[in-house]
């Protein structure tokens, strides 16, 4: 019994750990990762407060705690 206690409470806090919001900054940053990865060699990623959004479909990440939108475009 005791261990069903000590593996629920780990699971509580490891959850609480990955729903915790994350610095744009650096989701900013494993964005750009993958875009680089990819092979896209000009593009631009903008970090803006959700009221500045025009164009949803430019949204390619949430961020502190859903406040803010990383919106990418593609250049040339």
């Amino acid at each position: 019994m005791k261990r069903w206690i000590t593996l629920s409470a780990a699971c509580l806090f490891s959850s609480a750990a990955l729903a915790a919001p994350k610095p744009c900054e650096e989701l900013k940053e494993e964005i750009e990762v993958k875009i680089q990865a990819a092979g896209v060699a000009s593009y631009t990623l903008e970090i803006v407060p959700n009221a500045e959004v025009e164009d949803p479909g430019m949204v390619v990440g949430s961020c502190e705690g859903g406040s803010k939108k990383i919106i990418y475009q593609r250049n040339g």
